[in-house]
């Protein structure tokens, strides 16, 4: 390997790390404190915290090694037109493109990881996040309710005790509000007994308490008193959503739901956006002398956004049918390889316009 793209790989690796790192840190932190809330107010077992954060961050990966490259590209060679290296270096008759090769050696290996992570890693970690709520977020399971607190479930089920119990699985003074068929059911009780906690079959008996059933679009509300009445409550339902970031990449493609279809498409073009990205910030980390490295960021900041934003509103357009299945979510790397083709030209241009 020649000596140039050495040095270049050598000074975009070290900040590669150095900023992947930093955004790991960042994103564990943000998330350990939003699922703490959740451990708190009662809706999801504490234990199960560090385990969902380990998977969000697994799944943040796809997004966060991009980024990381995307950055350290456009502040490593920052620093070099900085420091007039590069300019030197045209001067010595190097080609612009080494630039490109160069990146292009750190971009393909990490947009194979990236690749791999989200179609494998990915549904992985949403599966295992699914499981780890099915187990844990279960709001009959009395070892992790509050007293005095609304302990809401996912599916919009509410439970509010004034005393619970969690040796005799009792709950005093309770209240239990649950939603389906268009209708509001609450059920007031001076005890409940949890007979089965379980998220896929949740059921209680209240005894001594008043149920009431409320019409959301009539008036044929319903009261009625009871003494002892075995409750079956709606289970823990997993969402289309949740299906679809679960589901394995064979499933997804033998499926011809948009939304899959849409899931699929996200997952095979994480690995090649990396790598357009990589290259798009190349020839947008030109800087003029004494401009400083950092004087190309908020462009590029601005390029990453609509990147982003591009690609999510495609991934929303397949999944509503709005946009068709090809280009789909293809659109937005086919936009960003013209764009790399155009500025990859431009840079050529500049140069032989230098050399005359």
């Amino acid at each position: 390997m020649y000596l140039i793209e050495r040095y270049i790989m050598d000074g975009t690796r070290r900040l590669v790390m150095i900023i992947v790192g930093f955004l790991i840190f960042i994103f564990a932190s943000y998330s350990a404190q939003r699922y703490l809330t959740d451990a708190a107010n009662g809706t999801l077992a504490l234990q199960a915290v560090l385990d969902i954060v380990f998977y969000k961050v697994l799944i943040a990966l796809e997004m966060l090694l991009p980024v990381g490259l995307y950055v350290s590209v456009a502040i490593a060679l920052g620093q070099l037109y900085n420091d007039s290296e590069i300019t030197a270096m045209y001067a010595a008759g190097c080609s612009p493109l080494r630039l490109y090769k160069a990146v292009l050696i750190l971009a393909v290996p990490l947009g194979i990881l990236v690749t791999v992570l989200s179609m494998y890693g990915r549904p992985w970690a949403y599966a295992q996040i699914y499981q780890i709520k099915l187990q844990s977020q279960s709001e009959l399971d009395v070892g992790h309710l509050q007293a005095g607190k609304f302990n809401i479930s996912d599916n919009g089920r509410m439970i509010l005790a004034g005393h619970i119990d969690p040796g005799s699985q009792r709950l005093s003074d309770a209240l239990i509000y649950t939603l389906s068929g268009g209708k509001s059911h609450v059920y007031k009780a001076h005890t409940v007994e949890v007979t089965d906690p379980s998220p896929i079959t949740p059921s209680v008996v209240l005894h001594a308490g008043t149920a009431y059933t409320l019409e959301h679009t009539g008036t044929d509300d319903k009261e009625q008193i009871y003494n002892n009445l075995k409750l079956q409550l709606k289970p823990l339902d997993q969402s289309a959503d949740v299906k679809s970031k679960s589901a394995s990449a064979a499933e997804l493609g033998r499926s011809s739901n948009p939304v899959d279809i849409a899931e699929l498409q996200w997952r095979e073009s994480r690995g090649i956006n990396a790598v357009l990205m990589a290259l798009l910030a190349v020839a947008l980390s030109r800087t003029k002398p004494r401009e400083g490295r950092f004087a190309t960021l908020f462009p590029l900041a601005v390029l990453f956004t609509v990147i982003f934003y591009g690609g999510n509103i495609c991934r929303t357009l397949v999944a509503n049918g709005s946009l068709n299945v090809f280009p789909g979510l293809w659109l937005v790397p086919l936009i960003m390889s013209i764009g790399v083709l155009i500025l990859i030209a431009r840079e050529l241009s500049l140069l032989q316009k230098l050399i005359r």
